[in-house]
């Protein structure tokens, strides 16, 4: 697509926080919720937002985006991108679905066509879908990191990635070894980390495919140079639990294999840790980790129900994930409709506005990113997605209904109604960094604004 002007003003209802909402409160004031504004983007940053009947001048170029919310771009902190060959896979539990299915997969990515073509139908997916930033694992080859960089580069977004560290039980062609692994991550580092939007992430599968040597070498990689990203898996299924247990008998949990290894800092993601405990949880406040929640993941493959409440009483930040292809859909709304249930299912309520910040605000600053991304504030990146209120008869007669209501907690009524509803269609553009990078068909030549 072609860049975007200097000055660009897009019109629309304008939602995004400032502050933390509770997780079950319907009347947050972290809310900010300014319908019909201007938001005003110069050089890829916001710079404010003005009522809809004030517009910018002829020198800013406009676009009405009326009746449409506009809210920061998704962040999805935990997916895998060759993983889009196997989602909706039938039938496996996690190791199972990862021998018959991952494995394979991944493969394919030694290849660097594959790796390259693989990484920008990803990437473009994620916009699509209206996410406009991603911690991602590519595979243990060192060019399926390379082919996401620069894909990612390609298109603006801010991206966290590195290539997957595994040195057993695995397939051959999927294990590496400890010194070829740490020249492979060091090359990269020093070709990509802090370069533009990227980040580079030590990638461990997770401990049951890592030899301590590994672990031992990833914890040092993350010593030696600060600023570095760490993702990998922590107690997302029993079994996987006792397996580490019974590969690690030195640690007290599964959690603390990674802590010995001195992979547990801020800026460390670990996706699910859905078999944690008490102690566990004061350790990762402690370390300032955060868990990568990832519910449609969870269900499909029935490892266990994430307690939010639990981690949010010990301090624990938390974001929301798709983890494609576990999960089923990279489509946050979706996935955030799924973290609901989630939690209905242990008997609590989660509101639209904590989900929702869990993926744009929370994901951000849980990632050390909040002066970059996940609001509208003023000086943060421009990563902006519009979204229809309603696809389909069904979802746009219950919005009216919702447009409808006078009691307190209305707003929220009409979002949580979104939320349940929405899916991927109901994207009209995405920008990065205030760059259109992709826009729905029908909306391929939008109307100037109408100036009142």
């Amino acid at each position: 697509m072609t860049a975007s002007p200097d000055r660009l003003a897009l019109r629309g209802d304008l939602l995004d926080f400032t502050g933390t909402p509770a997780l079950d409160d319907a009347a947050s004031p972290a809310v900010r919720w300014r319908p019909d504004h201007w938001l005003l983007i110069e050089r890829g940053r916001i710079v404010g937002a003005v009522p809809g009947s004030q517009p910018p001048g002829d020198d800013w170029a406009r676009e009405d985006h009326r009746g449409r919310l506009l809210m920061p771009g998704f962040i999805d902190t935990h997916v895998h991108c060759p993983q889009l060959d196997v989602i909706a896979s039938y039938g496996s539990s996690l190791l199972d679905w990862l021998d018959t299915y991952t494995f394979p997969a991944e493969q394919r990515f030694a290849d660097a066509e594959a790796a390259h073509a693989g990484s920008a139908l990803f990437l473009d997916a994620l916009l699509a879908h209206g996410t406009t930033a991603a911690a991602v694992y590519p595979t243990v080859h060192a060019t399926s990191a390379e082919a996401l960089f620069q894909a990612a580069a390609a298109r603006g977004m801010r991206l966290v990635t590195g290539k997957v560290l595994m040195d057993r039980h695995a397939p051959p062609a999927l294990c590496d070894d400890v010194a070829g692994a740490e020249a492979d991550c060091e090359a990269l580092i020093a070709r990509w980390h802090g370069r533009g939007r990227a980040s580079y992430a030590v990638t461990v599968r997770f401990a049951i495919t890592s030899t301590p040597a590994q672990l031992a070498m990833a914890g040092e990689l993350c010593r030696r140079h600060p600023g570095l990203y760490m993702q990998t898996h922590v107690a997302e299924n029993r079994d996987e639990v006792r397996w580490a247990a019974e590969l690690f008998p030195e640690a007290r949990s599964y959690l603390d294999v990674y802590h010995r290894a001195g992979l547990l800092n801020e800026r460390a993601i670990l996706a699910h840790g859905i078999w944690l405990d008490d102690a566990d949880r004061a350790l990762l406040a402690g370390t300032g980790a955060h868990i990568a929640h990832c519910p449609t993941s969870n269900l499909f493959l029935g490892s266990g129900l994430f307690d939010w409440a639990a981690a949010r009483a010990a301090g624990v930040r938390v974001s929301v994930a798709t983890d494609v292809g576990g999960g089923t859909t990279l489509c946050m709304p979706r996935t955030l409709a799924e973290a609901y249930k989630v939690q209905a299912l242990q008997g609590r309520r989660l509101s639209a506005w904590a989900a929702l910040h869990a993926a744009t605000r929370g994901a951000a600053e849980a990632l050390r990113l909040g002066d970059e991304i996940g609001s509208l504030e003023p000086g943060q990146l421009a990563d902006v997605v519009a979204w229809d209120w309603a696809h389909g008869p069904v979802a746009t007669h219950r919005d009216r209904i919702a447009q409808a209501q006078a009691h307190p907690h209305a707003l929220h009524a009409r979002v949580f109604a979104w939320l349940t509803l929405a899916d991927e269609r109901q994207v009209a553009a995405s920008w990065v960094a205030g760059v259109p990078r992709w826009r729905r068909e029908a909306d391929r030549t939008p109307q100037a604004a109408a100036l009142g």
